[in-house]
């Protein structure tokens, strides 16, 4: 993947459904639980209006194969924990973001995709931000044929 178009954008405050997962395959783990959660809401039905966020958390080392996996689903103030669904409030921020179409591997093409955004900031004078790096599915994390997502960069400006 080349870096194509990078917009800079405020990324708003808002309220998240959290699923989690940790292991060898945690986006998996995470994922499954998300989808057992919000299907019977039907809020898959509209990623618009409930965009779907991810993150490593925490990042993999070279020394284990285990390593976390979080994903946000934005809801509305009237939705409650349930089982393995936490709420969570996102403080927002400022983010350099391009789009990633993974062609193949996407445990190769997402961390291509990330190294080279992280250079672009450097190289245009915008600092990494304190706040969560994000990955935003514009498709099924689990469709892997046609995974489409943002990356977030969090910049200060």
């Amino acid at each position: 993947m080349s870096v194509g178009k990078i917009d800079i954008v405020r990324l708003d405050p808002m309220r998240v459904a959290s699923a989690y997962g940790f292991g060898a395959n945690p986006e998996a783990m995470a994922w499954e639980k998300l989808v057992e959660w919000a299907s019977s809401k039907g809020f898959l039905d509209d990623m618009a209006t409930h965009p779907i966020f991810g993150f490593n958390n925490p990042y993999p080392t070279p020394h284990s194969p285990l390593y976390g996996y979080e994903f946000w689903m934005k809801v509305d103030v009237d939705i409650q924990p349930e089982g393995d669904i936490r709420i969570g409030e996102f403080l927002g921020g400022m983010y350099a973001v391009t789009r990633c179409e993974v062609q193949g591997d996407p445990e190769k093409t997402v961390p291509v995709g990330w190294h080279q955004l992280a250079e672009w900031c450097k190289e245009n004078g915008h600092p990494l931000g304190p706040h969560h790096a994000l990955e935003r599915f514009h498709s099924r994390p689990d469709d892997l044929r046609g995974l489409v997502l943002d990356l977030y960069c969090p910049v200060i400006l």
